[in-house]
């Protein structure tokens, strides 16, 4: 019963705490239009508002629930009521106006599997509560840094569209001019078109993912900015260290000992008696019915009490019988799912390691891209203030504003390149970090930034 109201306790704090934390946010996104929000703030709200965390605690209830009914079996049961009605001729039942029942279970090899069963299955609910936790947790984390990224390339594609209306102004004008061809201006209208393009690609990612994340804290759309100084560094963890129990595997394991435990009971509810307790309470009169002409004179009391054991030795019962066998078939099944999520967890860490390798390559090769863009751009910019370049045999020819705009948007495409790259590798460190149970650290680092 303690752990019952410490539980409904913890449950409505926690209904009371989505509204509260709710209004705090849409009270400063009220100053602002769109008011940053940091990711520890989203993954909370997250975790709160999810379908699948509030059904998990729904089944922990009803976990808890279970065992106290298999536990109160055992504790006697009072029933009091009353009973009014006429006879005609010789009786047919007591003449009772208020009566008591009490009766309990005192001994079943049963029900102690079953109480087993019961807190088995607890510890499962239990783990798979935390278990969506922590997949609503990396769902948010990984909307949110998506999200993020997006946004940043974003603004350098924004960044592109000047240099590339720069670029189509300057091309036309050469174009007029005689100096290039119209193939020129041509190229320079399909490189508009195709950063165009992207950076429409992003605005409907981007409008995707803020809906998304509304859908996962509960916040209306638009109310809210990532925040990227709250993004704190992904932990860098590798196949290598020894995987911790990933709450998923741990709770398909109660759940299968639940199921031997409740198989093992309906076993031997066929095979083993079970002993009961009973005890009965009855007012009788004999105004309605004049039940004292039919016994002895004198005899008739109003008063009766009856209590005694019982023993209940079952034979031939095919239907617990057959009940036990399907039960046993549930708990090898359940046995089976076990050892099945436990191999696609190591597939899955097998994977995600590969994955990770490239996708850290990759983002180093990004980098040096974008790095040597960067450089190439401050190179042109250097010649076109010192004026290098001319005619004569050998020398370098003279840049152009076009050579700066071309540079200028390659050096935003490499930076957007790398920011992808990134995203990869974050998402893939993200779910390996899931994989090997270590997505406590990532919530540690959540609420320490």
């Amino acid at each position: 019963m303690r752990e019952r109201a410490k539980l409904n306790l913890l449950h409505n704090s926690r209904l009371l705490a989505v509204p509260i934390l709710i209004a705090g946010v849409l009270a400063a996104a009220s100053v602002c239009a769109s008011a940053q929000v940091s990711l520890t703030t989203v993954v909370d709200l997250a975790q709160r508002n999810s379908s699948a965390v509030k059904l998990a605690e729904a089944d922990l209830q009803k976990a808890q629930g279970a065992l106290a009914q298999t536990q109160d079996a055992f504790i006697p049961n009072l029933g009091i009521g009353t009973n009014f009605g006429y006879s005609h001729g010789f009786p047919t039942g007591q003449p009772s106006v208020g009566s008591a029942t009490m009766q309990s279970l005192v001994f079943s090899y049963s029900q102690r599997e079953y109480i087993r069963a019961a807190r088995a299955a607890i510890d499962a609910a239990t783990q798979q509560l935390k278990d969506a936790q922590e997949q609503v947790a990396l769902d948010a984390s990984t909307a949110y840094i998506e999200l993020d990224t997006v946004n940043l390339e974003l603004e350098a594609a924004r960044q592109q569209s000047g240099f590339t209306s720069d670029l189509l102004r300057i091309e036309q004008q050469r174009a007029e001019a005689g100096i290039d061809s119209n193939l020129e201006l041509l190229n320079a209208e399909l490189t508009a078109a195709n950063l165009k393009l992207q950076r429409l690609h992003l605005e409907t990612r981007a409008a995707t993912l803020s809906k998304q994340i509304a859908a996962l804290t509960g916040l209306p759309d638009g109310v809210f900015l990532p925040a990227h100084s709250s993004i704190p560094e992904i932990p860098a963890v590798t196949a290598g260290e020894a995987p911790r129990t990933l709450s998923g595997i741990v709770a398909a394991g109660s759940l299968a000992r639940s199921k031997q435990f409740q198989a093992k009971g309906d076993d031997l509810a066929w095979r083993r008696p079970q002993l009961g307790f009973g005890a009965v309470y009855n007012y009788d009169i004999n105004e309605l019915n004049n039940y004292e002409q039919f016994y002895r004179p004198n005899t008739f009391t109003p008063n009766n009490v009856s209590f005694g054991l019982q023993i209940n030795i079952p034979f031939f019962d095919f239907a617990l019988r057959a009940k036990a066998k399907v039960t046993a078939s549930e708990a090898l099944r359940a046995t089976v799912e076990e050892e099945q999520a436990q191999q696609q967890n190591d597939v899955q860490i097998a994977t995600l390691t590969g994955s990770l390798r490239e996708l850290d390559a990759l983002a180093e090769v990004a980098s040096l891209k974008q790095q040597i863009a960067d450089a190439q751009l401050k190179t042109v910019l250097a010649q076109l203030e010192s004026g290098n370049g001319g005619s004569g045999p050998g020398a370098p020819p003279q840049l152009t504003p076009k050579a700066e705009q071309l540079a200028r948007i390659d050096e935003r495409q490499k930076y957007q390149d790398a920011l992808d790259a990134g995203l990869d590798l974050a998402k893939a460190r993200l779910q390996l970090l899931r994989a090997l149970g270590h997505m406590d650290d990532w919530l540690h680092e959540l609420h320490t930034k």
